[in-house]
């Protein structure tokens, strides 16, 4: 009689628990990044009234008697599904699609979180403002005007310092691409002005100097007279101020060598050879680059008194190939620098964040940089870890040892920024497991008061 009242206490006092974890999903159905929690029963042991008997004979077998002694719980699982995402429009808000979690530090102790609802401190340090924790990942460095990022490093604070400047950077590279039209007529001696203007293509291109001045490279490419397949082009830096630039251009060096250079194509339209001013032939194979040099105006001189002279190279593209080089076919001509990398002095005025986590400054100056990379998480049983507030999780036994690295990789999601992972509680099934919870308690509850009625009974028999 007395087992069923303790089997009621059991149900009553497990399904007590189960509500509470019921309502702690429900009370978080609009946390970011929030886990929900399940219950799962299991049986108590069992008392057994008489055992099991083998056949014999005579008679067959005999089941065990046993009498079960309650309920309790197995265990309380952190379901880890995707979210749904929300889009919010703020740059610091980043969201997971897939594994893993955002590394936090508070001092030297790790977190790990689902929720990306992040905000920039007064240093500039990329941090969960509601608890101070800083994110971690790897920063960029500069690396011969490159961002270089090593993500083998340990990660570190993820610091973005909006206002910084981005000094002044004098072009050294400059590159061709395109095409020459192969149909372009020759400049023949004697030729008018508009025949001169119809067999030149000018290409024009702004480069900068180390002071973050902005000048005017132009190029302009002629048919060489009886060559059918040749190109004379002339370098020129500020056409207009060309008494004190002195543009030279040559194979290897400026020293002693002219304004211009003559290209030459095979029978495919393919780049085959430059020659400089001075004779020079580039090599068989290979990129074309050529070094160009002007005269810095309002620069110191050098040491010897000479003015100071800026040298970059021109990259025409990769003889025997069509792609990303200069080409002599029968279209009209597109021939143009696509891409130098000089700018002037800027200022850090905003950054985005990529599905890779890369957070890109973006500078007044019209140029981006990579600042860092945001780090991910994943665990071999991410079921393992421990809740500590704060949306937050830790290592634990069962859990495995953090695998820490860039988002995409080895099994880790993907990054949104301007979005946040909501929880995955999913209300109807709250509720109706909230039903079932309360229909459970009362059943033990029920069980408690039959029980005690026959003890009433039994008790009432001495009168």
């Amino acid at each position: 009689m007395m087992r069923s009242l303790y089997s009621g206490v059991s149900g009553m006092q497990n399904h007590q628990t189960r509500m509470d974890v019921i309502g702690n999903n429900v009370s978080n159905v609009n946390t970011w990044g929030f886990k929900k929690g399940r219950v799962d029963f299991q049986d108590m042991i069992s008392q057994q009234l008489s055992g099991a008997a083998a056949p014999t004979t005579e008679v067959g077998g005999v089941n065990p008697k046993e009498v079960g002694l309650g309920v309790q719980i197995a265990a309380i699982n952190t379901i880890h599904t995707q979210g749904n995402l929300q889009t919010t429009g703020v740059n610091t808000d980043i969201a997971i699609q897939g594994n893993g979690f955002f590394v936090l530090k508070q001092g030297d102790q790790s977190f790990y979180s689902r929720a990306g609802a992040f905000s920039v401190d007064k240093e500039g340090t990329l941090v969960n403002p509601a608890n101070g924790m800083r994110v971690q990942g790897w920063m960029a460095r500069q690396v011969n005007g490159q961002s270089i990022i090593q993500t083998a490093a340990t990660p570190t604070d993820l610091v973005i310092p909006l206002g910084q400047k981005d000094p002044a950077q004098a072009t050294e590279n400059v590159k061709f691409l395109c095409n020459l039209n192969k149909n372009t007529p020759e400049i023949l001696e004697g030729a008018s002005e508009e025949d001169i203007l119809k067999g030149t293509w000018n290409t024009e291109f702004k480069i900068y100097d180390s002071f973050g001045n902005e000048h005017l490279l132009a190029v302009d490419f002629t048919r060489v007279v009886g060559n059918p397949n040749q190109w004379q082009a002339r370098v020129r830096v500020d056409v207009e101020n060309e008494d004190f630039t002195q543009t030279r251009v040559g194979l290897g060096t400026t020293d002693g060598m002219g304004e211009t250079f003559v290209i030459t194509f095979d029978n495919h339209g393919t780049l085959q050879s430059v020659t400089d001013s001075a004779g020079n032939v580039t090599n068989p194979e290979g990129e074309i680059v050529l070094q160009a040099s002007f005269t810095v105006p309002n620069a110191n001189p050098d040491e010897e008194g000479n003015p100071t002279r800026q040298t970059f190279n021109i990259n025409l593209g990769t003889i025997g190939s069509q792609r990303n080089t200069i080409t002599q076919s029968a279209a009209d001509s597109s021939t143009k620098a696509w891409f130098q990398d000089g700018h002037k002095m800027g200022y850090l005025n905003n950054f985005k964040i990529d599905q890779s986590g890369v957070i890109t400054g973006v500078y007044s100056n019209g140029t981006n940089r990579a600042i860092g990379k945001i780090a991910m998480a994943t665990f071999t049983n991410q079921g393992g870890l421990e809740k500590a507030g704060d949306n937050t999780y830790v290592e634990s036994n069962n859990s495995g040892i953090a695998n820490i690295g860039e988002s995409g990789i080895a099994g880790k999601g993907k990054l949104l920024a301007g979005a946040l992972e909501m929880s995955n509680v999913d209300l109807t099934q709250e509720m109706v497991d909230m039903i079932t919870t309360q229909r459970g308690f009362q059943s033990n509850a029920k069980t408690i008061q039959t029980s005690d009625t026959m003890l009433e009974t039994v008790l009432s028999l001495k009168r």
